[in-house]
């Protein structure tokens, strides 16, 4: 569904899991940082909502967007998290740059992503106005560093409970 009809900030919590044992990645993209600083805090404001620990939230900076998945990879190798989430906004201008990076970026993602086994998430702004991407990191859209968060706790949920042992009765 399009963000224009929803609220990227509405969830139902009661069904967001535990992130109490989850270690999380976040690498912010300094390119239009009154945009993606406002990402970044809503996205760790949701991670210490659901009991994510501040020393389990590992963060670093990277130039712009088109520098997330190097980034990404750099702090999976350092902090092993379980789940790495990326911050990013790129507005359209005058050229088709966006299209450029925005495909750069995503491809990355999922290529760390099937590469490792661990989720990367794609929490990157990808508008044709300032004010759309204001709109969403915050605004009148809610925020899509909160809808990042959940999606990283759930896919590090998802993959956690599924390599659990399987729990047997009897011998």
């Amino acid at each position: 569904m399009a963000s224009a009809l929803q609220n990227l900030s509405q969830y139902d919590a009661s069904t967001v899991p535990d992130a109490s044992e989850i270690i999380f990645g976040i690498v912010v993209a300094e390119w239009n940082a009154h945009i993606t600083h406002a990402l970044y805090e809503g996205c760790y404001e949701t991670l210490l909502k659901h009991g994510a620990r501040p020393e389990n939230i590992h963060t670093v900076q990277v130039p712009g967007s088109f520098e997330l998945p190097a980034g990404a990879r750099i702090v999976h190798g350092q902090k092993n998290p379980d789940a790495v989430i990326c911050l990013g906004c790129v507005i359209k201008g005058e050229t088709n740059h966006n299209e450029y990076i925005n495909q750069a970026v995503a491809h990355g993602l999922v290529n760390l992503s099937l590469a490792t086994g661990k989720a990367f998430i794609f929490g990157v702004l990808t508008t044709d106005t300032e004010q759309q991407a204001l709109d969403r990191a915050g605004g009148k859209h809610g925020n899509k560093g909160v809808e990042a968060a959940i999606a990283a706790i759930r896919m590090a949920a998802l993959k956690r409970d599924l390599s659990a042992p399987k729990k047997k009765i009897g011998f």
